[in-house]
């Protein structure tokens, strides 16, 4: 839809049909990979929320996947003020450590599955922080794509690889619970479904509009991509605010809680005006 309407006018490269027929094989895979490394990463977060909650395991797994995908992009393409970019990657690694410690607190008499969240969430933030350098190479050089074409390209690794995977980690489960077969997929009610493909169309056009940012020549891809990490906050407050999951923990991790958000706010302010002061 988005590369039929907003993808095909304008005057800033070419249409998008005919950027999806120049493309050559190289620069389609980078793309392709890139979406299939993404969809693993976003499966063991989803693993991760249901071990650790939302307020545990989007700071801590998509904190790291901002630190290496800024870092990495910028070495493909360095744009923007580094003191501020790194600056600000520092501020997030803080906010991270002080999530970790405020989950500790809170699950004091649950080490084990402590450890099991936070792992499974480095895990997936160290694949989310890879996936993005894929895409940003395959809208480089000749043969290369625009961000709209770029966008196909990289949903269709996310549906290549989404079936097998979705299938093993079904019968391993990583939360510790029974396996669960295909069929529950089809017994669930339709309503969830719904929300499931409200919540893609949602993702994948801020995913588009990332991608488009990147290509500005003003921003660049290290800091398009990290500014687009400003979901976690947003995660994170339906975690704190709406579900509850900190409600009954000691006042020291509510505490650690609070800094996590204002250092999060402080490591992403400094990003999002990093090109100002190249």
């Amino acid at each position: 839809m988005w590369g039929l309407t907003l993808g095909s006018f304008g005057t800033g490269g070419q249409a998008f049909w005919a950027d999806v027929m120049a493309v050559d094989r190289h620069h389609a895979f980078l793309a392709v990979a890139g979406g299939a490394i993404f969809n693993v990463a976003n499966l063991l977060l989803v693993a991760a929320i249901e071990v650790a909650g939302l307020a545990v395991a989007f700071p801590v797994g998509i904190g790291l996947a901002l630190i290496i995908g800024a870092v990495s992009s910028y070495i493909f393409s360095p744009q923007g003020n580094p003191w501020m970019l790194f600056g600000g990657i520092a501020f997030v690694l803080a906010a991270i450590f002080s999530d970790a410690v405020a989950y500790k607190l809170r699950e004091a008499e649950h080490q084990a599955l402590t450890r099991k969240g936070v792992v499974i969430s480095l895990i997936s933030g160290l694949l989310m922080g890879c996936f993005y350098p894929f895409v940003s190479r395959s809208m480089q050089g000749e043969g290369s794509v625009g961000p709209y074409a770029a966008s196909l390209f990289f949903v269709l690794g996310v549906a290549i690889c989404a079936v097998p995977v979705n299938l093993l980690l079904m019968r391993y489960p990583l939360d510790g619970r029974q396996p669960v077969a295909i069929n529950g997929y089809s017994a669930a009610r339709g309503i969830w479904h719904v929300w499931g493909i409200v919540g893609g169309g949602i993702w994948c056009t801020g995913a588009i509009f990332n991608f488009v940012a990147s290509r500005a020549h003003v921003v660049g891809p290290a800091v398009s991509y990290s500014i687009g990490q400003g979901a976690t906050m947003i995660s994170a407050c339906w975690g704190v605010f709406v579900w509850k999951e900190f409600a009954t923990a000691p006042r020291k991790a509510r505490r650690y809680l609070a800094l996590m958000f204002v250092l999060f706010l402080l490591g992403l302010t400094l990003i999002a005006v990093a090109p100002l002061f190249t």
